[in-house]
């Protein structure tokens, strides 16, 4: 079964990703004032909302994916894996000037904040609230999510050098390195089922850990696989004849999504469910989102899906998605006491639609006050070859956000 991958393979464009990007965005945005109007427990849509949380999961897939193939790519034509030094610098140009911003405007902006201690600043500035015994500042509870990208921007090149080290000092397939990373949704599972409990109870977000989402993440890893193996495995085959499909992967992932809104995936509320619930979710998710990204790969260029979904104002929108993720939360603080809302009373639709409009408003002007200066740092030192550089200004964006 000859299913290696293909060594040939050059950086693609996935337009479409940009374009779903945005659309998970909007789904957490959506959900945090779904639970701030009190939506969560008024019935199966009330339930809804609660899941649309699964923009993180759609979040944390693409980050395996576009994260994981330059290592993967690298190690199918036998070449050195990507400098984990600029690697690590081009993640940090992306992720912490904007985050930066959004710790101090909700520090200084919101009320509830102005007790905050030097500690407590420290920690928020440099991401290690999550690993601590107190909550998030106010504006900042979505943040938790980020920190775990930033775990995982960390163990991926540990991961890739580990798979060098092992799997790739014999010939190898894609079926071999989608079997090494079931690993980490067995390491998921783990950490879900018992793994966290371990942990200092006294560190109240250690379920939130990374080892719990590596699940999500793999499942951008496997689409990363598919996307550069040749066509004539099984499962690359089963995989990308999927992706043709986006409609089918689109309806299977809603189907999904109606089971994950039940029960059975554990309350709709922010109670920590059980082992098993637990268990059940991430798994759901992580296909859901799976779903979602995989026509984003594999859909024909020429198809109604790609056309819908490569327009230009959504990919836009996509790219700046990352500054309306990391200020949604602040502005919704800003909006109750601008409108005089009560929390859990309702006006759930005036909410989202001013917390939206503004939070897209100031993501732009973050954009290209921020992001956009920030990011032309990326290659500092460096003096790429003239195509290096027409390569890396059509790779697709690496942003990658979650809530």
């Amino acid at each position: 079964m000859n299913d290696r991958i293909d060594e040939r393979e050059q950086p693609r464009v996935y337009p479409v990703l940009d374009s779903l990007r945005a659309i998970a965005a909007i789904s957490v945005v959506a959900t945090h004032c779904a639970f701030h109007a009190g939506y969560y427990t008024t019935g199966q849509l009330g339930a809804m909302s609660a899941r649309l949380d699964i923009g993180v999961a759609i979040f944390f897939v693409l980050s395996g994916f576009l994260l994981g193939r330059p290592f993967l790519a690298a190690m199918a034509d036998g070449r050195p894996l990507p400098s984990s030094g600029r690697y690590l610098w081009k993640r940090a140009l992306r992720i912490m000037p904007t985050y930066w911003v959004a710790v101090v405007a909700a520090m200084l902006l919101l009320d509830e904040n102005d007790d905050a201690s030097v500690v407590e600043w420290a920690k928020t500035l440099t991401m290690t609230t999550l690993y601590g015994t107190e909550p998030f500042p106010y504006g900042l509870a979505q943040m938790w999510s980020l920190a775990v990208e930033v775990s995982f921007y960390l163990l991926l090149p540990v991961l890739a050098w580990l798979v060098v080290r092992t799997l790739c000092r014999t010939p190898w397939t894609a079926r071999d390195l989608i079997s090494w990373t079931m690993v980490l949704v067995y390491i998921s599972i783990g950490w879900l089922m018992v793994g966290y409990k371990v942990v200092d109870p006294d560190l109240v977000l250690a379920h939130q850990w990374l080892p719990a989402y590596l699940s999500w993440f793999a499942g951008g890893i496997v689409l990363a696989i598919a996307s550069l193996a040749t066509t004539d495995g099984t499962i690359v085959n089963a995989v990308r004849h999927l992706g043709q499909s986006p409609w089918t992967c689109w309806i299977t992932a809603a189907a999904l999504f109606a089971i994950a809104s039940t029960p059975i995936a554990g309350p709709v509320t922010l109670d920590i469910p059980t082992a098993g619930e637990g268990v059940i979710r991430n798994l759901l998710y992580a296909v859901i989102a799976s779903l979602v990204i995989l026509p984003g790969v594999f859909a024909p260029e020429t198809s109604a899906f790609a056309r819908i979904f490569s327009v230009g104002w959504l990919r836009h929108l996509g790219q700046i998605s990352y500054g309306v993720f990391c200020v949604h939360m602040t502005v919704i603080f800003l909006v109750f006491e601008w409108r005089d809302m009560g929390l859990f009373q309702g006006r759930g639709l005036e909410l989202f639609a001013l917390t939206l409009v503004i939070s897209v408003g100031v993501a732009e002007v973050i954009y290209r006050v921020v992001e956009v200066p920030a990011l032309r740092l990326r290659n500092l030192g460096r003096r790429p070859a003239p195509t290096t550089a027409v390569v890396e200004a059509s790779r697709p964006s690496e942003q990658t956000t979650s809530s």
